[in-house]
């Protein structure tokens, strides 16, 4: 019995040392875990601090044999606390993320997260029932016969082996890495293999995705606040879906965050667009919170794009209001910016060329390719009247004479947004006078939030 109570004593230890350091390293996403499993949010931020100092507390009282007691009735009583939480959770259909031990390992509370906490408050139960009376050897006692070399070479020992779990752990997540590159260059090679040579000269969106008017795969993810939303609760909107693939470490995907919220915010009358990430709640939150996006879920690592067959991000496919792919698969920004426009044009997705009916072969039909939107070169620009900021009209007839640079332009875009620095330190102070419009409520300089307008720049010289 004595040996058993030192080995239960020395797996919570072990536990609740790492769940508390690993909480202290990441307070914030501690914070949260607590808001989410519902903590007031005037009480989250000191909860969310002393627990990982009480799970500090408990680890170290579970060590010397006068204490050991008391160590496994804090943890008893902390595991209870984690079980009821948990429980509840799950009783009302919510999986908020746990955040047991900080950024080593995050996940949404599930099952086997209550599971592992009722077997952890057993072996807390058998030190509390059995070690009252004889708590056993300390932990640490089995070093008093040892003589200081020996300790010594212990101590060595256990360093490198922290340092190998380490480097395992590591060497996993680079693995893992390289299996994900791997299926994704598979894919490419599967489709240059069925298309050919000229499978490289065809835009990627053309090529991948599932076949349209198929059944879209269902999924249910979690929210960043922990709770789970299904493909049906999209669909229920009785709204077309789009479902848009990002990832927090892309780049492309980071720039068209502002414009997803936009698509949102804009056609949320029309349109259910939902972003569907990978990774931590903390790689994404703060993105998300930055440019307001709703509905946004997290995969575990990358299994609902791979249902979609999307390899690659960003990408978005649009699920019809009866469950089944209404489009091909977009990859790339432009070519999102497109499926938006197709969607919400008046005559649908029926026009996007991989949508098309097939021919009398069985292959779909090509679409026959469609003339360049706006005036053609060397016709006559349209004249227009606009209203500049003081409310004084101005026409384009009023720089007839001029090399004259119409720059349209959107609030809402966020590549217009960060393109107007480089526009007034590089190219404007010396080819172009621009007329900027500041917005007087909104902080910094920037067009002012009234709808699609034009941002005028005439030349002065080059």
């Amino acid at each position: 019995m004595a040996l058993l109570l030192v080995l239960a004593r020395l797996l919570l230890c072990v536990v609740f040392l790492i769940a508390g350091l690993a909480k202290l390293a990441d307070l914030a996403g501690s914070q949260q875990a607590m808001r989410d499993f519902g903590v007031p949010a005037k009480l989250a931020p000191p909860v969310g601090t002393l627990l990982p100092l009480a799970e500090l507390a408990v680890a170290v009282a579970l060590i010397p044999p006068i204490s050991a007691w008391w160590g496994g009735l804090g943890a008893l009583i902390l595991l209870v606390l984690f079980v009821a939480g948990i429980g509840s959770a799950l009783l009302h259909g919510r999986q908020p993320d746990c955040h047991c031990f900080g950024q080593l390992h995050s996940a949404p509370a599930g099952w086997p997260t209550l599971i592992r906490n009722l077997v952890l408050a057993a072996v807390a139960g058998v030190v509390v029932g059995f070690g009252r009376s004889t708590p056993g050897p300390g932990v640490l006692d089995w070093l008093t016969p040892l003589t200081v070399i020996q300790r010594i070479e212990v101590l060595a020992g256990v360093i490198v082996l922290a340092l190998l779990i380490g480097e395992g752990w590591l060497l996993f997540q680079v693995m893992a890495q390289q299996g994900r590159l791997l299926l994704r260059i598979e894919a490419l090679e599967a489709r240059l293999t069925e298309g050919g040579p000229a499978a490289m000269l065809q835009p990627t969106a053309g090529m991948a995705g599932l076949a349209v008017g198929t059944p879209a795969p269902s999924f249910t993810l979690p929210t960043l606040t922990g709770e789970s939303i299904s493909l049906e609760a999209l669909r229920a909107l009785g709204k077309l879906v789009m479902l848009i693939f990002s990832d927090p470490g892309c780049g492309p995907c980071t720039a068209l965050l502002p414009e997803i919220g936009g698509f949102q915010r804009e056609h949320a009358t029309k349109l259910v667009v939902a972003l569907i990430s990978r990774g931590t709640v903390e790689a994404n939150r703060p993105k998300v919170s930055e440019y307001g996006l709703r509905h946004v879920l997290l995969q575990t690592d990358r299994e609902v794009a791979q249902a979609y067959q999307a390899s690659g991000t960003p990408s978005a496919v649009v699920v019809r209001r009866d469950g089944t792919i209404g489009s091909p698969l977009a990859q790339g920004a432009d070519a999102i910016r497109a499926l938006l426009d197709k969607t919400l044009s008046p005559t649908g997705l029926g026009t996007l060329p991989m949508a098309a009916a097939t021919n009398g072969t069985g292959q779909r039909a090509v679409a026959a390719p469609r003339p360049p939107a706006g005036p053609m070169m060397g016709e006559p620009a349209p004249d227009f009247s606009l209203p500049d900021l003081a409310g004084k009209f101005v026409s384009l007839s009023d720089f007839r004479g001029d090399t004259t640079l119409l720059l349209f332009w959107r609030p809402s875009c966020g590549f217009c947004q960060r393109m107007l620095p480089d526009l007034k330190t590089s190219l404007l102070p010396t080819f172009y006078n621009l007329v900027e419009w500041r917005d007087e409520t909104a902080r910094g300089p920037g067009p002012a939030p009234m709808g699609r307008k034009h941002l005028w720049a005439n030349t002065t010289g080059g």
